[in-house]
């Protein structure tokens, strides 16, 4: 299939991936990295779909993917050192939230894997590993970026379309953003220094009080990725759990 005009071996010199696959309809991208990985992929891998019928989100959440509208990929991480997917998520949101400031755009990110723009959501990231033992033999990463509207009306009020704020905006023009940052994802197992300031710029729920997985006010990261929460009997790592905001 040819996505936005080019053929895949375009695409992928674009993209400086060193495999791309772009496909007109899938259940989910991650469901064709895992495939793929199994067959020996390279780490760098990209896969794009025109359309997901069974876009997933965390939580066994559908993530709404309608033919044409946003960018629907699959990354394939080979890790050279052992990291939580968590982190990786977490690193995919910031290189998500950098190539949008490239584009002029502001966005934040809602722990533990949403990119905001306006206080709704533009995209997600959901990673899942494969292990064989106690080590990672790869990681997918999945990333879902709404780019054309309208949304639907059921979710209009809680996400957003990127044209809505950015008119004209095309996929290629966001993956050219996107690609260089999601090329560099560090396999450190913590977050740097840097990365932790950085993520603490863009934290959406930087002092707002949730009521789940635990109740309390939120205090950032820690170095492992962990939601700091500080709550009536003390400040509480949350590693996992959908967030509800107060």
């Amino acid at each position: 299939m040819r996505y936005e005009g080019l053929d895949p071996a375009a695409l992928s010199s674009r993209l400086q991936a060193p495999s791309c696959l772009a496909l007109e309809k899938v259940t989910s991208t991650l469901d064709i990295v895992h495939e793929l990985a199994g067959e020996g992929a390279p780490n760098g891998t990209v896969v794009l779909a025109d359309e997901q019928v069974k876009g997933r989100g965390r939580q066994s959440r559908r993530w709404h993917s309608p033919k044409g509208s946003g960018i629907w990929m699959g990354n394939l991480r080979r890790p050279s050192t052992p990291v939580e997917g968590g982190l990786v998520a977490i690193r995919a949101g910031l290189a998500v939230a950098r190539a949008l400031d490239t584009l002029a755009v502001v966005a934040q990110l809602k722990w533990p894997n949403d990119v905001m723009v306006h206080n709704r959501k533009l995209a997600g990231v959901l990673c899942e590993a494969r292990w064989r033992g106690q080590e990672v033999s790869w990681i997918a990463i999945g990333i879902g970026i709404n780019v054309h509207g309208p949304l639907p009306q059921e979710i209009a009020s809680r996400a957003i379309a990127l044209d809505e704020v950015l008119p004209g905006v095309t996929r290629l023009a966001v993956l050219d953003a996107l690609m260089p940052w999601l090329r560099d994802l560090s396999d450190a197992p913590t977050l740097t220094e840097q990365e932790c300031v950085e993520y603490a710029r863009s934290d959406w729920l930087q002092g707002r009080h949730i009521t789940a997985p635990v109740g309390g006010a939120v205090q950032g990261l820690d170095r492992d990725g962990a939601l700091l929460v500080q709550t009536a009997e003390g400040l509480e790592r949350v590693v996992g759990g959908g967030v509800v905001t107060a």
